[in-house]
């Protein structure tokens, strides 16, 4: 194989250093421009990206009608779009407290899906 340059952005700090990434095809050979963080982001970046997923989950007998919900740890990038129809498909029951798990290893992946706030019953 050919080798490969390209630019990442790293979003492992605030600061977003653009890497100058040279690989390859799945192994990265050479990082410019960032420190020993972004060559480890840039290698997950590549070869298995992942993003922390913030949503939310239909509430029965809350003040409001959703509980927002969060990844308990990064979740296969490419997968996403199947973690949130899993999620569209779950309705909770009050109470709820924060971090509570609502989903345990959602799609076989060993990650939690987990409240994130507290949500107290209203009685009418």
């Amino acid at each position: 194989m050919a080798k490969i340059s390209e630019n990442v952005i790293c979003v492992t700090c605030p600061k977003g250093c653009t890497l100058i990434v040279t690989r390859d095809g799945q192994t990265v050979i050479d990082v410019e421009n960032g420190c020993k963080r972004g060559k480890d982001y840039a290698q997950q970046e590549l070869t298995d990206p992942r993003r922390m997923v913030a949503s939310s989950v239909r509430l029965k007998g809350g003040l409001h009608p959703l509980l927002p919900v969060y990844t308990s740890a990064p979740f296969p990038k490419p997968r996403i779009p199947e973690l949130l129809s899993v999620l569209r498909q779950v309705e909770v029951k009050t109470p709820v407290s924060l971090d509570q798990v609502i989903l345990e290893n959602v799609l076989d992946t060993g990650i939690n899906i987990q409240s994130s706030r507290e949500m107290k019953e209203v009685v009418e």
